[in-house]
């Protein structure tokens, strides 16, 4: 075939091949534009309820609005805007050319707490209706009214979507309940703050679901407030002699949770605005339960005819926007003062509890105890004509571009039931008759110089079940070794049908209990010094663990089985191979700064005394622990001055201070003397304890308990103050203390008592 000069020359196969694919990019493009001729719109309802709510929802409206090829608007307005009293203010909705759907009356009147809940009950029964008929993808609600809830009630029940705006937030009365039912209620959320975000993961919702979008109504306000005609504005409300800064914003809603408190607070306020002598533009307050009060106690105070006063029921809010920027300061509890106010650096006095929880600016002064004119009328002093630092913690003017974008990114066909984000957790036992009847119980461990036990120990204080070991002298070894004890009386209390709570240790040495570590060990226990017990314990056995010094523990074991128990006040001594104790203060245990509140062995009764382990001289644990006895006792056997007749001691016995009381009781003067120097040295180191402490009662435990118990005593009254003369010493009786002190960690801890 000849070929023309100039032309190209296509192979028939790749002509083939070049008209298919053009064929199939024709027919993609004509699916996506039918596709698109098909999508349809999302519709959203914008339910608001009174004038404050719709300052944050326009903005939202007017950007659905201008964006129709993706949104259609439909606009339900209920609650207070339909009321003369309180401006009827659904009319500044149609100014701003808003088509509304549908006017719901759903406000009781009686502005008390029957009429709210009646109001709630009407919307919930005139809603179901409007829903049905609008159709709406996603309703769009507010804040934290009661208005509000009814509103979302009535969507999840419906099966719409729901976006609640400003949730997560903190003020300080019944609104914070409704506003967190009202985002436990919604499916998305679009909240102004970082700590607001943090609160709803917390409250376990979908991190996914939630936009930190800042508040709509900022959108506005940052855009605006610089207004050239604001002086216009101001004069057109306050008259011609006003000038900018020289004139107060006043605005103070009903507590319904107190709402007598809050009558009185408004009242206390008007007086001191009177008396401050400055132009005042007052808004009424809304249509929470109180508010009927809080009107008669403006008119009688004549508010209405004060010449300073101008008493407004509702204010369009772009010129509102301009009284509160060019105020001289704002005065209430409405959480514009808190919120919108700081945008302009207005200086806020925020009265009584209402936004008590709102992140503020330091704009803001709160009077939260608002129970004197004066107090009010110094805050206005102090206030009044200041200027602060612009603030944006609520918003920085582009809520409603991220607010548009979350909308769109919102599918219909996703499962409309919401899930929540719960924090992982150990599977709970199923509940079964066994289950129900096992005896609570806590595994008890005490680590002691020479033995290591562990016990089970019911909630009454009785020993199951105790196990004894040698203490090993290495840590791994130790480790092991408590380990090994628990895991088997776990397995052993399943038997026993004994339901293990929790492990408590007791052990020798400074502890502290908040972290479950031994900082620092006895001579007695080697290799024991900043151990962490908690963490090996509780990651074997599943359990939660507490930690505690030995005689620590002693103490709570009297408060909760012996002689402590119901007595405010009270110190345990422990007398062993060393000395030890705990402090008991109005119930709770004393730790101290550092965890040594009660090294009761180491309070110094002589300046050149013997040597203690401590290494100091001349403490209580120098004279009087069961070392120190069983030290004077081989002194006087080395100087052939301990055995006397009647004495009944084995050739090759090891000597100890059993033996030392053995000879005293026998008539030895050396041992006499011995025992009568320790008895006085221990009932010094108790004087101190009862001058700084007082205690009411005096509980020495341990091995030497039954014989110090009335040396001590006499000292006491001897040595002693007069008013603590009379503070009785006695012995304890419980076998076991450390144990029972361990166990008592637990069930105090696990039956939600304080310990």
């Amino acid at each position: 075939m000849e070929k023309h000069p100039g032309s190209l020359c296509i192979n028939p196969h790749e002509l083939y091949y070049l008209k298919m694919q053009r064929s199939r990019e024709k027919l993609e493009r004509e699916k996506m534009d039918e596709q698109n001729r098909c999508k349809r719109k999302l519709r959203v309802c914008v339910a608001t309820c009174n004038r404050a709510d719709y300052s944050k929802l326009a903005p939202i409206m007017f950007g659905i609005k201008s964006h129709s090829d993706d949104f259609e608007l439909e606009a339900v307005v209920l609650g207070s805007h339909l009321i003369d009293d309180y401006g009827n203010t659904f009319r500044m909705i149609e100014q701003d050319d808003f088509d509304i759907s549908s006017k719901l009356h759903t406000i009781v009147r009686g502005e008390d707490e029957a009429a709210m809940v009646e109001s709630v009950g009407l919307a919930l029964v005139k809603l179901p209706d409007v829903l049905q008929r609008l159709q709406p993808d996603i309703l769009v609600v507010h804040g934290d009214r009661f208005d509000a809830l009814a509103l979302a009630t009535a969507a999840a029940l419906m099966n719409i979507r729901i976006l609640h705006l400003e949730g997560g937030e903190v003020s300080g009365t019944i609104d914070d309940s409704i506003r967190h039912a009202i985002s436990k209620l919604a499916h998305y959320h679009a909240c102004c703050t970082r700590r607001a975000e943090q609160h709803l993961i917390a409250m376990c919702e979908d991190h996914s679901r939630i936009l930190l979008a800042g508040c709509p109504s900022y959108d506005k306000l940052l855009s605006s407030h610089h207004k050239q005609d604001y002086m216009d504005i101001i004069k057109s409300w306050l008259g011609d002699k006003v000038q900018d800064q020289d004139y107060i914003v006043a605005l103070q809603h009903p507590v319904t949770t107190d709402i007598q408190h809050s009558i009185k607070i408004y009242g206390l306020m008007l007086d001191a605005l009177i008396s401050f002598n400055k132009k005042t533009l007052i808004l009424f307050p809304n249509i929470d339960a109180g508010s009927k009060e809080m009107v008669r106690v403006m008119r009688k105070k004549g508010i209405e005819q004060h010449p300073n006063f101008r008493a407004v029921k509702h204010i369009p809010f772009e010129q509102f926007i301009q009284l509160v920027c060019h105020a001289g300061c704002m005065i209430g509890n409405s959480s514009c003062g808190v919120r919108e106010a700081g945008a302009f650096g207005t200086p806020v006095i925020n009265l009584g509890t209402r936004q008590t929880g709102r992140e503020t600016g330091e704009n803001v002064l709160h009077v939260r105890d608002a129970d004197t004119h004066n107090k009010i009328y110094h805050a206005l002093e102090l206030q009044f004509g200041k200027r602060y630092p612009c603030s944006k913690i609520y918003g920085d003017g582009n809520a409603v571009p991220r607010i548009l974008k979350f909308l769109r990114t919102i599918d219909l066909d996703e499962p409309l039931q919401k899930t929540f984000c719960f924090p992982p957790m150990k599977d709970s036992i199923s509940q079964d008759i066994d289950h129900i009847l096992e005896t609570q119980s806590a595994l008890a461990v005490d680590l002691g110089g020479t033995n290591l036990r562990v016990a089970i120990i019911c909630t009454g204080g009785r020993i199951v079940k105790k196990y004894t070991q040698p203490n090993p002298k290495t840590f791994e070894a130790r480790m092991q070794l408590i380990l090994k004890m628990c895991a088997d009386a776990m397995q052993d209390a399943v038997c026993l049908n004994c339901r293990v709570l929790g492990v408590g240790v007791s052990t020798g040495g400074r502890v502290n209990p908040q972290e479950g570590v031994v900082l620092h060990s006895t001579k007695l226990i080697q290799e024991w010094s900043s151990v962490d017990l908690r963490t090996p314990i509780s990651d074997a056995l599943h359990l939660p663990v507490w930690v505690d010094n030995d005689g620590n523990c002693a103490a709570l074991a009297e408060r909760k089985f012996g002689h402590g128990k119901g007595v405010e006040n009270f110190v345990t001594v422990i007398t062993g191979t060393g000395i030890g104790g705990g402090i008991i203060h109005h119930n709770e245990l004393v730790h101290g700064s550092t965890f040594c509140a009660a090294e009761l062995g180491h309070i110094m009764v002589s300046l050149e005394g013997p040597e203690c382990s401590c290494g100091s001289r001349g403490c209580i644990e120098a004279y009087a622990s069961g070392m120190a006895l069983q030290r004077e006792a081989k002194r006087l056997h080395d100087e052939d001055l301990l055995t006397v007749e009647g004495m009944d001691r084995k050739l090759m016995e090891p000597i100890t201070a059993a033996h030392l009381i053995n000879a005293a009781k026998l008539g030895n003067s050396k041992a006499e003397a011995v025992l009568n120097k320790a008895s006085t040295a221990l009932g010094v180191g108790i004087i101190n304890i009862l001058h700084i402490v007082n205690p009411s009662l005096v509980i020495l435990s341990g091995v030497l308990a039954s014989y110090y118990q009335a040396p001590v005593q006499q000292v006491i009254t001897q040595r002693a103050l007069f008013s603590t003369q009379s503070v009785k010493v006695v012995s304890s009786d419980l076998e076991e203390p450390a144990l029972l002190g361990a166990a008592s960690m637990v069930l105090d801890y696990a039956t939600r008592r304080i310990y």
